[in-house]
């Protein structure tokens, strides 16, 4: 997990030697055909790529992004009324039945069906009219590091091109040396605070939340500690009678307009008593974790999820346990 997280850069690059080109001829059609709706199918971690897709797209480019059930396909045969819109399928091995049958009935349905997948040479990429690879090689261990965060980087690419943002675009092209200083962040903090934590409450908001969710899943896969993500604004909609002395919270701040009301949520929770890893920017005092600056602050959850996976690998390490190989888990899920 480590040495894959560690490469997360070298993926990005090759990305954008080797897949920049389809994904500015896709941006390019997009652009000229402006469908009004956009749906995601992914699973896991992708399906954390494609909260990210879904904001970025709605923010940027103003098109509703919907995450889309799969069963109502696999299971109900629902008649969705998709022709002319934009299905985006994002996986890591292209191999779920559920994926591959929901993009060959929405291609059948007349949506235009993209696939972003790692696995080039797959059933998911073969059942969709556009296959983008990620480019981020072969991933051995079982939690998703590089291919998220290249997955990522596709979907960045992807709305830069549609919306023709050169200035996102130039970002991209410096994202590989940004990741490299997000892997010389000191998080031994959270090692430290997190060694015997039974349970956890992650938190983001807005592009950051992707952080959170991914966060959340990788201290259940790897560090065996009961995680939940949640936003910023839902905390005090009922999760925060979960808050006790002690109580672990990693708080995500990343710049942004959200920035300022998650660095106010974490000392409010610290004078809860709870324990409060704020993860922000070098320029926020109170912070407890330094989160890397991208050129675009859109990219700046890329930079903290590449942070925290190194983290992550370090902590599951400390637990006594081996974050390659989580219990119970396989590489490839094949669900219907």
């Amino acid at each position: 997990m480590l040495e894959e997280a560690l490469y997360a850069a070298e993926a990005v690059a090759a990305q954008h030697m080797y897949a920049d080109e389809a994904l500015a001829a896709l941006g390019r059609a997009l652009a000229a055909e402006r469908p009004s709706l956009a749906l995601t199918v992914a699973r896991g971690s992708s399906d954390h790529a494609a909260n990210y897709f879904a904001y970025l797209a709605m923010q940027r480019l103003g098109v509703p992004v919907v995450s889309l059930p799969m069963s109502l396909i696999t299971l109900h045969q629902a008649p969705l009324a998709v022709k002319g819109q934009l299905a985006v399928a994002l996986s890591q091995s292209g191999q779920s039945p559920d994926l591959i049958d929901t993009m060959k009935a929405l291609g059948a349905a007349g949506a235009r069906t993209v696939a972003l997948v790692n696995k080039h040479q797959s059933p998911l990429a073969a059942a969709c009219e556009w296959a983008v690879p990620l480019c981020a090689g072969d991933e051995k261990s079982v939690a998703a590091t590089k291919s998220y965060i290249a997955t990522l980087s596709a979907v960045a690419r992807l709305v830069a091109h549609w919306q023709g943002d050169e200035g996102l675009l130039a970002a991209l092209a410096n994202l590989p040396q940004r990741l490299t200083e997000a892997t010389r962040q000191d998080w031994r903090p959270a090692v430290d605070a997190l060694v015997d934590a039974e349970r956890i409450m992650v938190v983001g908001r807005g592009l950051g939340f992707t952080v959170a969710l991914e966060a959340a899943l990788k201290f259940k896969e790897t560090c065996v500690i009961q995680a939940e993500a949640f936003s910023g604004a839902e905390i005090k909609h009922g999760p925060m009678a979960l808050i006790d002395d002690g109580y672990p919270l990693l708080i995500f701040a990343p710049r942004g307009p959200e920035q300022q009301g998650l660095i106010e949520l974490a000392a409010e929770m610290r004078g809860r008593g709870a324990k409060v890893l704020l993860a922000a920017p070098a320029d926020v005092a109170s912070r407890d974790l330094t989160l890397a600056l991208a050129d675009d602050p859109a990219l700046d959850p890329l930079l903290a999820v590449q942070s925290f996976y190194l983290m992550a690998a370090s902590l599951s390490e400390a637990r006594g346990l081996n974050p390659d190989v989580p219990r119970h888990l396989s590489k490839v899920t094949c669900t219907r």
